[in-house]
């Protein structure tokens, strides 16, 4: 096939831009914010089986992606709540106090105006409407910069000086910060240098000495967890890049289901001044459907930050499109209905885990699908995809 000039290259770029907003950014259609709304409507209880046996763990996930004509150009309607507030002044009260603190660590040197105009303290305001405290949210947004710094840094953009052949190196180290490795006294304080001078481990460090004020032992261990995990699906992407291979949907789903939202989204209890019991959480049930919730949340950002990416990074839309030789508007309409499958087995999964598990528990889904909602209406605005931004993920 001839490369694409760059007219066609920017026509076929704007037109892709223009169905991810068509998409996205209308939350006219939306669910109705309230998950109990939702989970109690008839259409998604009778997709749910109902609980039978000793683990009641059947159920019956999602719905089919409707067939699609070749000639069919209609734009599916995204299943995804709106958000459940906005209150722009807390947004940016929060946004204006990590910018300092990003500052103060050394993240994001000299882009700092970059870094504000992404505005992760709206993405977390908007994604936790249980509290308006600005310094439980503020706790979590140092998290989600820390998160992202990570993904630009050390995995995705060279020019911040990210290398493929050395990221696990270097998420290692940083994975001793986020779960603190004890070294013998003989190496400790070289340990203790890297934590105090590489501004991403002081990134880490900060922010969870700030979330440790509102989580309890078992809700900072889960959030260590999270992080490993998702240090292990950046390695896997950095392999991808080694080896100058592009992996097969089913792999790269995989790896999205690692590299999902879950690292911020497991943060919604404690900012919200409360906590799911530990057996609760990691109940096989409820983690499904998190992770489900998680992963179909991440495919957001698959869609957003698709125009933004340079051609050898990865994407569910481009993969799709290099795995079954279709257009990427076919893909990117693909992504969508792989997306909703997965938002109709998290909300038939909640019905019943809703029905079956604790007031506490009903109440964490209804913080995850707020979340959502949230996350949805962040991604739709945010300059880091609309207004001139280049970085992903």
């Amino acid at each position: 096939m001839p490369a694409l000039s760059p007219t066609t290259t920017e026509t076929v770029t704007d037109t892709l831009v223009g169905l991810v907003a068509a998409i996205l950014s209308d939350t006219g259609r939306a669910p109705a914010a309230q998950l109990s709304r939702v989970t109690t409507a008839t259409a998604a209880l009778d997709r749910v089986v109902k609980p039978t046996g000793l683990g009641t763990a059947a159920f019956q996930i999602g719905r089919p992606a409707p067939d699609r004509r070749p000639d069919d150009d209609s734009v599916p309607e995204l299943f995804c709540p709106g958000p459940l507030r906005d209150d722009p002044a807390l947004g940016e009260e929060v946004n204006e106090r990590v910018v300092e603190w990003a500052g103060q660590v050394g993240i994001y040197d000299g882009q700092l105006d970059r870094l504000r105009a992404y505005n992760f303290g709206r993405l977390i305001m908007l994604a936790h409407p249980a509290t308006s405290d600005p310094d439980r949210l503020l706790a979590a947004t140092k998290c989600v910069v820390a998160e992202w710094a990570t993904d630009d840094y050390v995995v995705d953009e060279v020019s911040l000086g990210a290398d493929p052949a050395v990221v696990g190196s270097r998420l290692a180290k940083l994975h001793a910060v986020v779960d603190p490795a004890r070294l013998p006294a003989r190496y400790a304080p070289e340990l203790d240098r890297y934590r105090a001078d590489e501004p991403i481990a002081t990134a880490f460090r900060t922010s969870m000495e700030h979330l440790a004020r509102y989580t309890s032992t078992a809700q900072m261990g889960r959030f260590q967890h999270q992080m490993g995990i998702l240090f292990v699906a950046w390695n896997q992407e950095a392999d991808w890049h080694v080896n100058g291979r592009t992996p097969p949907v089913w792999e790269y789903l995989v790896q999205r289901h690692l590299n999902s939202f879950l690292p911020p989204m497991i943060l919604v209890d404690p900012v919200a001044g409360y906590e799911l019991s530990p057996d609760e959480f990691f109940d096989p049930r409820v983690r499904r459907a998190f992770t489900t919730a998680g992963l179909a949340n991440v495919l957001l950002n698959d869609i957003h930050s698709g125009a933004h990416e340079s051609d050898t990074d990865f994407n569910l839309p481009r993969v799709i499109s290099i795995e079954e030789g279709c257009s990427l508007r076919e893909a990117l309409i693909r992504t969508v209905e792989i997306h909703n499958e997965l938002m109709h087995a998290f909300v038939a999964e909640a019905a019943t885990l809703s029905l079956l598990g604790s007031p506490t528990l009903r109440r964490f889904l209804a913080d995850t699908w707020a979340w959502l909602g949230g996350s949805r209406e962040w991604h739709a605005t945010t300059a880091r995809y609309h207004g001139g931004a280049t970085t992903r993920s």
